[in-house]
């Protein structure tokens, strides 16, 4: 799945700076703060699990419409890189997202395939996360503490699509397509990208990382098959809302759900 370059030729350094240009505005940052909250963590005097790791909070507590005006700024703003990657996608001469599978061709088959990974590795992810929390090797995960408003769900389905259109389009579509690009190998590119998407829920503890990575190298294969983000970004999209929403309505009710 080589670059198509333009007419006029870009030459590998340009890439290869523009792959870190885009990182470093996107998911590269959040590895380094995940490095940095990881530390942090481990620093404390109090064990990981003894430590929570909020996903969705308030940014106004006790104002719900400025809370609300800083989510919708947040979602917002967290997409801005995948413009930018349509931009830079379009001008290689290629198709803009197109070029990698995440667009309207094949909305059910996307969304049939999407459903049926979610289910996969959601079921194993659970089992996962309780295990590695109950041996103290992560945090405490809280998928969402905002206040009980009407636009509470609204905006944690929001999140969740943000989530999945950034994370596959740049880890996965983008960066294996740069990657290819510049020479590396199926199994180096596969390893960057799995150890990227690790990397940046290393805030949540060890079994974040560890628990992304393996979650990085079926998406990868996966993409590799299918040649589309699409069925990628709905699979991580039906994931997020189900953790989203299924802890805010969950959270206290249930013995099994660890709360922070």
């Amino acid at each position: 799945m080589a670059a198509t370059l333009p007419a006029e030729g870009v030459s590998q350094r340009t890439l290869r700076s523009e792959t870190w240009i885009v990182l470093a505005l996107s998911l590269g940052a959040s590895a380094a703060s995940a490095l940095i909250s990881f530390i942090g963590s481990l620093t404390r005097p109090e064990g990981l699990k003894d430590q929570a790791a909020t996903l969705n909070g308030s940014y106004a507590p006790g104002r719900p419409w400025l809370d609300l005006a800083w989510q919708l700024f947040g979602i917002a703003t967290a997409l801005v890189p995948v413009v930018l990657v349509a931009h830079l996608l379009t001008r290689e001469g290629a198709p803009g997202l197109r070029a990698i599978g995440f667009d309207r061709r094949r909305p059910w088959s996307d969304l049939g395939r999407g459903a049926l990974v979610a289910a996969g590795i959601g079921s194993a992810g659970l089992a996962f996360y309780l295990v590695v929390r109950g041996v103290g090797a992560n945090l405490t995960v809280v998928p969402e503490s905002l206040p009980d408003v009407w636009w509470k769900y609204p905006v944690l389905v929001l999140s969740a699509i943000q989530n999945s259109v950034v994370e596959e389009v740049i880890v996965v579509g983008y960066l294996l397509r740069r990657l290819d690009g510049l020479g590396w190998s199926p199994m180096a590119a596969l390893a960057a990208s799995s150890v990227l998407r690790g990397s940046y829920h290393l805030y949540q503890g060890i079994g974040g990382f560890v628990g992304n990575l393996v979650m990085g190298v079926v998406f990868v294969w996966l993409y590799r098959k299918w040649g589309r983000v699409g069925p990628l970004v709905a699979a991580h999209a039906l994931l997020d809302i189900v953790a989203f929403v299924g802890y805010g309505l969950l959270a206290g009710r249930v013995d099994w759900l660890p709360t922070a």
